[in-house]
């Protein structure tokens, strides 16, 4: 009858102008390589994108790769800011005259019109260099020197120590190095965690990162070390300055002994830096002419 549909008969396409159908008269294909419209409807959830863009998938699955990336970056930028405004806030330029000639030497080697060193109000001993570059040292160590404990061109030593981090871009180094180590310890915590019960992956995480950033950390005391001794021969101080702190540093930081396994330290032991000092001093001694 006009007008009415058959039983199982499907609806004419609608219709555009003069009568031509909006899809050209072409018979409709069901979605994703099903056969028949019913087909189509009990194809599951997300088979047409899995056929349609199979690349899809993969980038899903990096996605949380690049997000712990992310996170990582940030939060050492994060940390970079707060050290700077933490140093910002309590430290001053270094003003002794005690210690201008050893750092015009310093600047003469590097030839630099002088070597900019600020002091952090802090009682702990110690030298470091900014993300930013600059370097500083603790008001303890300057405490030292008032008693007699250290003498100027040691703290010459730890100057030129902590321009070696800089020289050497350690910092963008340790940007690079933290990101990935954050990366890394979220990962295998959620793979140890699927095969480990009670927090103890996590542990197992945390510690093969801490070991891994300590091996790091240790490579780059060691270059800063090298760098730091060649600089001083090269201004004349000599590097003798260098091994009696070393020796020293025990006692004045108050750490008695290395304070845990070798793995486990940001710093090699003091005799290994003793014995890589003197190993470069032959050396250059065999290096040199006659």
């Amino acid at each position: 009858m006009e007008g009415a549909a058959s039983e199982g008969m499907a609806p004419p396409a609608k219709a555009g102008r003069a009568g031509v159908p909006l899809d050209g008269g072409r018979p409709r294909s069901p979605p994703c390589g099903a056969e028949t419209p019913s087909q189509a409807r009990a194809l599951p959830t997300g088979h047409c994108l899995r056929r349609g863009a199979p690349h899809i998938p993969a980038m899903i699955r990096l996605l949380p790769f690049l997000l712990l990336l992310l996170y990582g970056l940030a939060a050492w930028h994060f940390s970079a800011w707060r050290t700077r405004r933490e140093l910002d806030a309590r430290s001053t330029p270094l003003r002794d005259p005690r210690l201008t000639p050893a750092l015009d030497r310093l600047a003469a080697a590097l030839e630099v019109p002088s070597i900019p060193v600020h002091v952090y109000e802090t009682p702990a001993v110690n030298g470091l260099a900014a993300p930013d570059g600059r370097v500083f040292l603790t008001r303890g160590f300057l405490d030292k020197l008032d008693l007699g404990q250290i003498t100027p061109d040691e703290i010459a030593s730890v100057v030129a120590h902590e321009l070696g981090h800089v020289g050497l871009g350690h910092s963008r180094r340790r940007m690079i190095d933290f990101t990935g180590q954050n990366a890394l310890r979220l990962i295998l915590a959620g793979v140890l965690g699927r095969l480990l019960p009670l927090g103890i992956g996590a542990w197992i995480a945390g510690l093969l990162a801490s070991a891994l950033a300590a091996r790091l950390s240790r490579a780059d005391e060691e270059e800063a070390d090298a760098w730091a001794s060649a600089l001083l021969v090269r201004a004349g101080i000599g590097t003798e300055p260098q091994k009696s702190l070393f020796r020293k540093l025990d006692r004045l930081t108050g750490a008695g002994g290395r304070g845990g396994p070798a793995w486990a330290m940001s710093h090699p032991a003091t005799e290994a830096r003793i014995a890589a000092i003197e190993a470069r001093e032959a050396r250059w001694r065999g290096a040199s002419p006659g």
